[in-house]
């Protein structure tokens, strides 16, 4: 399964420009150190997990990480559960770049 998933503080008055980057850092090194494949792009991380209760299991750590940090955390978060199915993090993308002729 892929879970992408963005997490953020709020009501921190750690910095003054709203800057999140810090906090959201707590949560990717979370990510990194699971050992999970993984990708963090500017909006979202997606990890791929082999089962519901592995990928909720990092995405609670990463929500604890961010909330040791701010008094309140927002999460989003998107799953697509397809078992049987690995290596999809990389694989999705690359069959949409053969479609485009890349």
């Amino acid at each position: 399964m892929l879970v992408a998933f963005s997490i953020a503080p709020s009501g921190s008055a750690e910095s003054p420009d709203g800057s999140v980057g810090d906090a959201v850092a707590e949560a990717v090194r979370v990510v990194r150190e699971s050992g999970l494949p993984n990708e963090t792009t500017s909006m979202f991380t997606t990890i791929e997990a082999e089962t519901w209760d592995e990928a909720m299991a990092v995405v609670k750590k990463a929500v604890e990480a961010v909330q040791a940090r701010a008094p309140r955390v927002s999460l989003v978060l998107k799953a697509d559960i397809r078992p049987g199915w690995s290596g999809q993090l990389s694989a999705k993308v690359d069959r949409v770049n053969r479609a485009l002729g890349e």
